[in-house]
């Protein structure tokens, strides 16, 4: 099994930006924890802060990977393009949000890639992304 998790901007600075936020830890160093808590899969990483370059590894993998796992940060709340993009791939996408989204900014409240969504996984820090990559295993 492949799973694709792509992380969109500002997700490289995981464990320096707004720790109360997002916490402490970097995103490799939890990486690698999934990658051996989920050693009988392929997991594979990507991060992008340009939006033009998410689209484009959805449309690479998205016809021959069995998930993807996508927290599209700021993005999720600006760009039609992503949202079709999940649109026009095969490869089921869940949505992911380390924080609770509905518990900040308003605009954080409305997700443009949602409804092309297998589903929406958010507030439980980091486990999200375990979470999305459970559903995934299993359903």
């Amino acid at each position: 099994m492949n799973i694709q998790i792509i992380n969109g901007p500002n997700l490289n600075l995981l464990g320096v930006r707004e720790k109360s936020i997002y916490g402490d830890t970097g995103f490799d160093d939890y990486l690698e924890d999934l990658r051996q808590r989920y050693a009988n899969i392929t997991i594979n990483y990507y991060q992008s802060n340009v939006e033009g370059e998410i689209i484009n590894k959805l449309h690479e993998i998205g016809f021959n990977y069995d998930g993807v796992v996508l927290n599209a940060g700021a993005y999720t709340h600006t760009s039609v393009a992503i949202g079709d993009a999940i649109a026009a791939i095969k490869t089921p996408v869940i949505e992911v949000h380390i924080s609770n989204v509905y518990k900040r900014e308003e605009f954080r409240h409305k997700s443009l890639l949602a409804a092309n969504c297998k589903g929406v996984i958010a507030g439980f820090g980091l486990d999200s992304y375990r979470l999305a990559i459970e559903n995934l295993l299993n359903g």
